[in-house]
């Protein structure tokens, strides 16, 4: 049974990563978000401190396979987020690392978040989750419940959070039901006052605009780099947004 479960998980993980890459070879247009689904009633208080104090930036990302590109993690959306946030804060140091929770619940990987903070003392951790719930069919309200932990943990530890929400991907709307899942990582964002990176929406956009073809079979490891790259940049801009960093401190 559960080899079965790898196997299915396996296929869907797949479909995601590889269908949600593929790009409209024709489309010609960029990956431009609109800027309501940039924007945040929340804050990043301690990334904003570190900023203005001239201190270090650490950011942990937690999250699942499709924080990577095989064999090309340094155009990863983690990566890109990385330079991104280095040229707009070039006063800034900025380091980053990427902790893979592959296959883990939320509930699973909540578990390890206080020991992460402790070990790599992050100013801010991006938090990915509710692919492997939404594919298992975990109790939407467990999964809350789990987030929810979660969220707690990391800002009693003192960290600034920002949550990251499913991809989006027409291949897979007939095998996940994503709505519970997102509209939980919505609750829980509201209830503690953290942003909420709407990855899904993004790249629900994206398809609907024809920038990227997310139904496509066509991939490749260029394309893969190209959505990445488009992440990892909304990303960064979502992070200035949120800490409310002026111009001036951005030079």
């Amino acid at each position: 049974m559960r080899s079965a479960f790898r196997t299915v998980l396996a296929a869907l993980l797949a479909a995601f990563v590889a269908g949600g890459y593929a790009r409209a070879e024709d489309a010609g247009q960029s990956c431009d978000v609109p800027a309501y689904l940039l924007t945040s009633e929340s804050s990043l208080p301690k990334v904003a401190e570190a900023v203005k104090k001239a201190q270090p930036l650490t950011i942990l990302v937690v999250g699942s396979r499709s924080s990577t590109i095989a064999s090309a993690d340094a155009s990863a959306y983690p990566a890109r987020l990385q330079a991104a946030l280095k040229e707009r804060l070039p006063s800034t140091p900025i380091t980053l690392s990427v902790e893979l929770q592959s296959a883990k619940t939320a509930e699973e990987a909540a578990s390890t978040l206080v020991k992460l903070v402790e070990a790599k003392r992050p100013t801010l951790v991006i938090w990915q989750t509710g692919t492997v719930d939404a594919m298992r069919s975990v109790d939407p309200d467990d999964f809350r419940g789990a987030v929810d932990e979660g969220v707690v943990a990391l800002q009693t530890a003192g960290t600034d959070v920002i949550l990251v929400n499913l991809q989006y991907s027409p291949r897979t709307e007939t095998m996940t039901s994503a709505p519970p899942y997102l509209d939980n990582m919505r609750v829980v964002a509201q209830q503690h006052e953290v942003p909420l990176f709407d990855r899904f929406a993004i790249m629900r956009h994206w398809n609907d605009a024809g920038d990227f073809d997310l139904f496509s079979t066509a991939h490749g490891s260029d394309l893969a780099k190209r959505v990445h790259d488009c992440l990892g940049r909304a990303l960064s801009k979502f992070v200035i947004d949120t800490a409310h960093l002026d111009a001036a401190q951005q030079n």
